[in-house]
């Protein structure tokens, strides 16, 4: 995959338009990564492959209401006082794991995190998939991208609104988080702090228009970090969160591999997959795996109800 070019920025005020124009139609539709590569400074346990019927909601078009426990939420710095808090720190680690970013849980629970990358042949939704965890009643953390709510705003809104789900900010532009430009399996990073800065709070703002309230996770495209970048989305408001299980190779696994790698969940385990790619095996695998997990006993959250936020 070449590298994105970053195009312009939309304000705000016309991605707000832009979903109530489109709020009446539900827009069926993460970018699969290119072959996996071993972190470079971080080593990972093993070899990644790239990471790239309910009822009705209340509304499709206004923002759903902030939980009335959400916790005090400072407001974060702006971009010039990030650049100059951290505009001459050197980063030491680059990777899936690094220091400051959390890879599993406390809880005996098991959090299921679905992508949604955006992008030329990434703003699919599997209805699918979705479909099976409303019948099992699984709960997941839906990690979604910028460029993936601007293709699906009414969908967006209805996620938004459905209980079993959580919203989490899967970036801007899709790019990995890093403060001097580092690649990952073949995209582009972020080049310097203050592209961390709009990659995190670009999408952020987004977020917090549609759901009404501050979004409390965030995962770059690739789920790729440097340390630099992780300790800037801490102290912009965001818990940075990776996983322990690599449920479906960026939407690339056939279902008996997502079966099988998903079903080696246990306690803890913070596990991704995607759910923007139809067609895939990631629906199939876990339709396979989750039942199984069930009845071993196994339950499931989302990550607002095992991690700190």
């Amino acid at each position: 995959m070449g590298d994105i070019h970053t195009p312009e920025r939309p304000g705000r005020r016309s991605l707000l338009l832009g979903m109530a124009g489109a709020a009446s139609v539900v827009l069926a539709g993460c970018m699969a990564t290119a072959d996996a590569a071993q972190p470079e400074v971080v080593p990972t346990p093993e070899p990644m492959i790239p990471v790239d019927p309910a009822p009705p909601a209340p509304s499709r078009t206004a923002p759903a209401e902030a939980p009335e426990d959400e916790p005090y939420r400072p407001t974060p710095p702006t971009k010039q006082q990030i650049i100059a808090e951290f505009g001459s720190r050197k980063p030491r680690e680059w990777g899936l794991q690094v220091t400051g970013i959390v890879g599993r849980s406390p809880a005996r629970d098991i959090a299921l995190t679905l992508d949604a990358c955006g992008g030329p042949g990434g703003t699919g939704c599997d209805q699918q998939l979705l479909t099976t965890l409303r019948k099992l009643n699984v709960p997941a953390t839906l990690f979604l991208n910028e460029r993936w709510i601007q293709a699906n705003p009414a969908l967006t809104a209805e996620l938004a609104h459905d209980p079993l789900f959580e919203l989490a900010n899967h970036g801007f532009l899709h790019r990995p988080l890093s403060v001097s430009g580092r690649s990952a399996y073949g995209i582009a990073g972020t080049k310097d702090v203050g592209e961390v800065y709009d990659e995190v709070m670009g999408n952020q703002a987004v977020l917090q228009d549609i759901i009404g309230h501050v979004p409390a996770f965030f995962r770059p495209g690739t789920a790729y970090y440097d340390d630099v970048a992780a300790a800037i989305t801490r102290r912009l408001g965001p818990l940075p969160v990776n996983f322990t299980i690599n449920g479906d190779g960026g939407a690339t696994f056939p279902p008996s591999t997502v079966a099988a790698e998903v079903g080696k969940a246990r306690n803890g385990d913070i596990v991704i997959a995607h759910f923007n790619k139809p067609g895939s095996g990631t629906a199939a695998g876990l339709a396979q795996a989750l039942p199984r997990l069930l009845g071993q006993g196994a339950t499931f959250a989302k990550l607002g109800a095992v991690l700190p936020s």
